[in-house]
């Protein structure tokens, strides 16, 4: 059981990494901070990969534009919503450069494309990350990236559903409240993830349209139940960074339940030290004492070893 909860976990760089790759970890985060040059981060990667006992998931945020982590390498690439509005020939050939790029450092999953439809001006968050504030064109924009991904061994993830086009708030900093019915929510923000995925970031958000309660969709049964239920996807579903302000209000340990038991195979936290370790200490601890929680990681490592294996991991 510890070792299929460590396998649910994505941690980034820290003194607790290696122990948990001893562990089964799941997978590594790398940010900025964790690539100097191409040899350093070449070889930070075969070290890592080294000492999991389980082949990880080796991930990175490479979207072009703001958010990116090669700058110490070469200049930025172009944001999702300038290299789509450059035509779908640059869009591909762009992604392609991204694609071949993470391969050659060892990366097997880049947390992108973005399949927000950005309907807010005012959104601090997405902005540019999003290819378009039409959700035809988001549709457009993300298949075309998915699928050089996948066609260059690197896993694509849509993010974040349901949707973080219409906030006006940064969930990093706090939790956004997205008010629009379902209907326009379907009809709008909902769209793009209904196209094919292999694996799908959920948003801390609170959207209405799920719950009345307070609560970030990330931790709601209604939301990813709409996900898995309404949409009938059955790939691996991944948090946003558990270390976000838009979750941090719920309890790190019971957070991370509230997820699993909502039906979340995956989470991400930044910093790979004592106080994530104690986290995942917690989440086994409690599934040993809740066999709807215990069926539940059962069912997650299913959806993460096929995901796995169907990549060659």
């Amino acid at each position: 059981m510890e070792r299929l909860i460590y396998q649910m976990f994505i941690l980034g760089t820290g003194d607790a990494l290696d122990s948990a790759l001893a562990k089964g970890l799941g997978g590594v985060i790398f940010f900025t901070k964790d690539i100097q040059t191409k040899e350093q981060f070449q070889t930070l990667i075969e070290d890592i990969k080294s000492k999991a006992i389980i082949p990880p998931f080796l991930s990175i945020d490479q979207e072009g534009g703001r958010v990116e982590r090669t700058e110490n390498i070469h200049p930025r690439y172009l944001s999702p919503r300038m290299a789509f509005q450059k035509g779908e020939e640059f869009l591909h050939k762009q992604s392609k450069e991204i694609a071949l790029e993470l391969k050659d450092y060892g990366i097997n999953l880049n947390f992108a494309p973005c399949a927000d439809v950005n309907t807010n001006s005012n959104n601090p968050i997405i902005g540019e990350r999003s290819f378009s504030s039409n959700a035809d064109d988001v549709i457009k924009g993300i298949n075309i990236v998915s699928d050089e991904y996948r066609t260059n061994g690197i896993i694509p993830c849509l993010k974040h559903f349901p949707g973080h086009g219409d906030a006006d708030r940064d969930s990093h900093l706090t939790l956004p409240c997205i008010d629009l019915p379902l209907d326009v929510m379907e009809k709008i923000h909902i769209r793009p993830f209904r196209e094919k995925a292999d694996m799908i970031m959920v948003a801390h958000l609170h959207c209405t349209c799920f719950d009345d309660e307070v609560i970030p969709a990330s931790l709601s049964k209604n939301a990813v139940g709409y996900l898995r239920n309404n949409i009938g996807y059955n790939g691996v579903v991944i948090s946003d960074d558990m270390v976000m302000k838009g979750v941090q209000d719920f309890g790190a340990v019971d957070a991370c339940v509230m997820a699993i038991l909502a039906g979340v195979d995956m989470f991400i936290y930044r910093n790979a030290d004592k106080e994530t370790i104690d986290i995942i200490q917690g989440v086994l601890n409690r599934a040993e004492k809740n066999e709807q929680l215990k069926r539940r990681i059962l069912e997650s490592n299913e959806r993460i070893k096929k995901l796995k294996q169907r990549y060659l991991l």
